[in-house]
Formats: C-alpha cells, sequence, structure tokens
C-alpha cells in the first residue's frame, strides 16, 4: 500500500476514487429541483405613443388624453403626426354633403409598425388609395401584398417599397391589381416601422376609410356592423397556402345564429371571397364571428340606403381587454358591443371638448347578443370605453339622415394605448445562436 501511494499514478486513482464517492452521496441527498415557473404573458402600462393620421387639409383633428379633448385644424393635406404619453388617442370625421365625395369619413390615427391589414372594396369597385408614413428617423422598406378573388395579384411591383425618414407615399391600388372587386392588403416592412392607412371611393358612391384589421388568426370576430337597411357583404381572406373552409356565425341585439345557406364560405389559399349577408342579418345591428382551421383575415362594407348612397366599413379586431378609446364623435354617435360567448360588461364615459367630462356608466351584455348604446354628446366629443367582466368586442357608427340618403361611418373598437401585452420570455440558447 505504501509503495501504491508514493506512486503518483497510483495516488491520482485514489483522488479521482474519492472524488466521485462525495459526488455520488451528493446526488443521492440533493433535494429534488423546483421546476421553473412559466411566465405567460405580462400586461405592462404604455409610455409614449406616435400616432399617424393621413392628412386632410381643413379637417378638425381631435386629440384625446385622459379627461381632456383638443382640437387642431390641419392646414395642408401632409400627414399628422403626434406624440405623447400612453392613452393618447387622435382622428378625425369629414362630412361632405355634395359632389363625388359625399359622405361621413372617420379615420383613427395608427402607430408606427412591422405589419398592417386591411380588407375591403378593390380598384375594380372603387378608387383605393393607399397611405404609407413613415415617421421615425430611420428609413424603411416594405411589401405591399393585395390578394383578390383569383388569389396574390400583386406580384412584384409591391416589393421592396423604401420609404426615407419623414417621407409619405400614396399608391393608387390599380397600379398593383387594376380588376379585383375585392381585396385583402397585406403591408410588411422589411426593416422600419410604417403608419398604414387606406381610403376607399366607392364608383356607386360613398367614400371612407378602411380601418386595419385583426392579423390572420383561427378565430376573427368582425363588429360594429350597423343596423337598418343597405347591403351588408363579408369579406374574407385566407393569405396562407392551403383552402380554408370558414364557420360563420351572426351575433345580432336578440339572437346567437347560423345564418341559413351563410353557414360557412369555403376560401381558396391566397384569395378572398365575399359573401352577402344582408338578409341572415336582417337589418339588426350584429357581428360576425369566423372560425377556420387556417389563419383569416376579414373585412365588412355596409352600404347606407336612399337616393345618393354613402359606405363604411368594420373589420375583424381584438376584445376589449385593453378598453379603446374614439377621439373623434359627434351627433348621431352610437356604439355596438357584442359578448359572443359569456355576458360581458364595460363602462362608458364621454369626454366632450368643452367642459367636464361626463359620469361613466356600466353597460351589461348579455351572452350571445349585441348591444347598441346611443351616445348623448353634443359637438364634438370622445368616448372611453374600459372592461369589467367577460369579453367584450365594440364599434363605433355615426350616421346623418339627408335628404337624398343617409350619411354613415364606422370603425371597430381598437385596443387603447394605455396597456400593451408583452409575449412570455423563455430560456433558449436559440437566442444566442446564429439564424
Amino acid at each position: 500500500m505504501k509503495a501504491f501511494v508514493e506512486n503518483r499514478f497510483g495516488l491520482l486513482v485514489l483522488v479521482v476514487v474519492a472524488l466521485s464517492a462525495l459526488y455520488g452521496v451528493a446526488l443521492v441527498t440533493r433535494p429534488a429541483p423546483v421546476p421553473a415557473r412559466a411566465e405567460g404573458p405580462r400586461k405592462v402600462a404604455v409610455e409614449s405613443v406616435t400616432a399617424v393620421c393621413p392628412g386632410a387639409e381643413g379637417a378638425r383633428m381631435n386629440v384625446y388624453l385622459p379627461g381632456r379633448l383638443s382640437h387642431e385644424v390641419m392646414k395642408n393635406a401632409e400627414p399628422y403626426v403626434t406624440n405623447g404619453p400612453g392613452a393618447l388617442e387622435a382622428g378625425y370625421t369629414t362630412r361632405v354633403t355634395s359632389g363625388a365625395a359625399r359622405g361621413l369619413s372617420g379615420v383613427r390615427c395608427t402607430e408606427p409598425a412591422q405589419s398592417a391589414w386591411l380588407a375591403g372594396p378593390g380598384p375594380a369597385a372603387a378608387d383605393v388609395i393607399l397611405h404609407l408614413t413613415n415617421a421615425d428617423k430611420a428609413p424603411a422598406q416594405a411589401d405591399v401584398e393585395v390578394y383578390a378573388a383569383e388569389g396574390l395579384v400583386s406580384g412584384d411591383a409591391g416589393r421592396g417599397l423604401e420609404i426615407a425618414p419623414g417621407e409619405h407615399k400614396e399608391i393608387d391600388l390599380k397600379t398593383l391589381a387594376p380588376s379585383a372587386d375585392v381585396m385583402a392588403v397585406g403591408v410588411t416592412t422589411v426593416f422600419g416601422r410604417l403608419a398604414v392607412a387606406a381610403r376607399a371611393s366607392m364608383r356607386g358612391g360613398g367614400v371612407d376609410w378602411l380601418p386595419l384589421a385583426a392579423p390572420p388568426a383561427t378565430r376573427v370576430v368582425v363588429p360594429g356592423i350597423p343596423g337598418g337597411g343597405g347591403r351588408r357583404e363579408l369579406l374574407v381572406a385566407a393569405p396562407g397556402e392551403n383552402d380554408v373552409s370558414v364557420q360563420v356565425k351572426a351575433v345580432s341585439e336578440d339572437a346567437a345564429y347560423a345564418m341559413r345557406g351563410r353557414e360557412s364560405v369555403d376560401v381558396p389559399a391566397g384569395s378572398v371571397v365575399a359573401l352577402d349577408v344582408t338578409t341572415g342579418i336582417g337589418g339588426e345591428a350584429a357581428a360576425l364571428v369566423l372560425t377556420a382551421p387556417a389563419p383569416i383575415v376579414a373585412g365588412l362594407v355596409a352600404t347606407g340606403t336612399g337616393r345618393r348612397l354613402d359606405v363604411a366599413f368594420t373589420a375583424g379586431t381584438p376584445p376589449l381587454d385593453l378598453g379603446s378609446a374614439v377621439a373623434g364623435n359627434g351627433p348621431g354617435t352610437r356604439l355596438l358591443f357584442t359578448a359572443p360567448d359569456g355576458p360581458g360588461e364595460v363602462r362608458v364615459q364621454e369626454v366632450p371638448a368643452k367642459g367636464a367630462a361626463g359620469r361613466p356608466y356600466d353597460v351589461a351584455v348579455p351572452a350571445g347578443r349585441t348591444k347598441e348604446v346611443r351616445l348623448r354628446g353634443k359637438g364634438e366629443f370622445a368616448v372611453v370605453v374600459t372592461p369589467v367582466s367577460g369579453q367584450v368586442y365594440g364599434g363605433r357608427v355615426i350616421e346623418e339622415r339627408e335628404k337624398d340618403g343617409l350619411l354613415v361611418t364606422a370603425q371597430p373598437l381598437a385596443p387603447a394605448r394605455v396597456w400593451t401585452v408583452l409575449p412570455a420570455l423563455t430560456d433558449s440558447p436559440r437566442v444566442v445562436l446564429p439564424g
């Protein structure tokens, strides 16, 4: 043994044996590891907001901050860009009673983003102008893709569009898709961020801004469909590589139901399908709930009544989990709330341009119903919607009755900028590996 210990290799063997024994004891006696706690999405406060609206010379821009509504007249047709703290909302409504541009038109200022979707009439049925604004100090490059009934029709003409810092581009979509009757437009920024808007002037009369649609998803709710007469046309796009069979359910003031003969719609891959839901809704204020096995985008065209027609648009939108606010409202404004799954409740407050804000009041929405709320505000005012319970979707509608036909504009209630949801973060070596 003495010779073994004095041999340096023998000593090394003893050390290795001793360390192995200690490691074995530690392994057996150590406590069971506590699994890492999975973190879900986090709701965090928004600290600052940039909002961008396409310009309209002479229009009164409405800017809302908590408890206060202010106005500014746009001096030219340049884009309107405003910066402020979280909860900032801005937008305007224009009213034209004669000429080719007759109609009510409402637009919400949007935040610059990396992608945007729109759904509405195509260049064969309307003059559609796409507005791209780069409000950042860095250049941006965008791809614009137009989907129609026959598929993706824009080709390479809309790819690689460069927008310099502070630059604004207007694109007549007939240069990308001249023969499309209906369309869905996807704007993706390769680098940078862009604010996106589009204005449609119908060949048969009526003009309005297309609201941004919710990004492609397997469940889409299209709220804020005004009641009354006129045509209601649902547009569904399947921008993926597979054909999609979409189930459609209406949620009206009286019931939730599958519309007879319109229970589903088949959408070929990469195309857009129009579905007339006028008789299915039956003149009631409503929302449509769409479910599909693959992601879809949806919007709706609502035509007014009378000798001269006006038009309004709504689109798929998220629920009011983060609240919502609309800056520019006036007489004839009403809100449409829908609770498609279970009962819900929201709180509504009107903020006038002059004087104190109105007292908030709660609106209960029964399960599987749409509820209409006529607002009492006079003059120009903002409206703020706060979630109370359940999951509720909403839309804003303004109507004015003229002798030669109804003036109408609509838009879904977009998420307020008070809060944002950050996805869960997980540890992964992939974040440091080259793509």
